[in-house]
């Protein structure tokens, strides 16, 4: 999910600490455990400075080794010790570092739901998880968890009641129902997608958007990659483009030629749905590899542009999300 929404979960697990009665009866405690759920629910996050190396070691590294296995047990560590010196809550460490830990889990839980997905089952492999239900930025979910950080800190000005755990507690009964609500309707739009293009084998995936009522997908056959659109429960296709030409094309001498670059490489790394193009250009070759799952208004906004010379020598390569920051899709 966005940083704003992880920190308003961090907050609001905060907030649901508070219905244990030993943590209400220690305000310096409820300070410890607001600012390690802070922390925690943003730490997975801290990959972001691969972007000072390029966009390729962004894609590379983002969402994996900080959101593996490992990772859930060792950000709380970090996080944990130094508040417990700081705020003198060493007899609480147990509870400081538990609700440390739900904040890591909770980011990486919902990273998972999103399209992006994350490598969280790391090191045992390396495949990525994404479940495609809920979109970057859920406006239901920002505007109810932002709701409760409002009523705790402006309305009852950060007071530590047990009003404010059975508050939160409200708010995360409300976000799991709300969390597998959305995913059981992924799952009835994908088996109606199947049922419209009359297919009874390939994979389709769905694209979340900022409404419930609009969805795209991905549906790939063995033939076949149809893009389209679910608006109010209405399957509406609108590309489809041949895997003929990725199955030709992805041996051809022009392909290979881009294979060793660092933006194939890290693209390679994380895409889903594979198609790629060439075509001449200024005296050499351009060679177009995207992610099918990407899209927006009929073009392909996720991938690598690599430029051969004439003996299919590498020029240049760029990768990286080909559209405006706030057109879809939110990933």
């Amino acid at each position: 999910m966005d940083s704003g929404s992880h920190l308003l979960f961090g907050i609001s697990l905060a907030g649901l600490a508070c219905l244990a009665p030993g943590v209400v009866q220690e305000p310096t405690l409820v300070q410890a455990i607001l600012a390690g759920t802070l922390v925690g629910s943003y730490a997975p996050d801290f990959d972001t400075v691969a972007r000072l190396r390029g966009y390729g070691s962004y894609v590379r590294i983002h969402r994996g080794v900080t959101h593996s296995l490992p990772a859930l047990f060792i950000w709380p560590l970090l996080i944990s010790l130094p508040l417990a010196a700081v705020f003198g809550v060493w007899e609480h460490y147990f509870s400081l570092f538990l609700w440390t830990f739900l904040a890591v889990v909770c980011h990486v839980g919902l990273d998972a739901l999103n399209v992006y997905g994350v490598q969280c089952l790391r090191p045992f492999t390396k495949k990525w998880i994404h479940l495609d239900t809920l979109c970057l930025y859920d406006p239901f979910l920002f505007v109810l968890h932002a709701v409760g950080a409002i009523l705790w800190f402006v309305v009852w000005r950060g007071e530590a009641g047990s009003h404010i755990g059975e508050m939160y507690a409200l708010i995360f009964a409300a976000t799991i129902l709300y969390i597998a609500t959305q995913a059981s309707q992924r799952k009835a739009l994908e088996k109606l997608v199947q049922k419209e293009l009359k297919l009874t084998t390939g994979v389709c995936r769905l694209v979340p958007s900022l409404s419930w009522f609009y969805w795209q997908f991905i549906y790939e056959s063995d033939t076949s990659f149809y893009l389209g659109e679910l608006r109010s429960g209405k399957v509406i296709v609108l590309e489809q483009y041949s895997r003929k030409n990725y199955n030709s094309q992805g041996s051809h001498p022009i392909v290979k030629a881009t294979m060793s670059t660092e933006g194939v490489r890290s693209f390679l790394h994380y895409a889903q749905n594979v198609y790629v193009s060439w075509k001449e250009k200024n005296g050499g070759y351009e060679v177009q590899w995207r992610d099918m799952r990407f899209w927006y208004k009929r073009k392909l906004s996720f991938g690598v542009d690599v430029q051969l010379d004439g003996n299919m020598n590498v020029v240049s390569d760029r990768i990286g999300m080909d559209k405006k920051a706030w057109d879809p899709p939110y990933v």
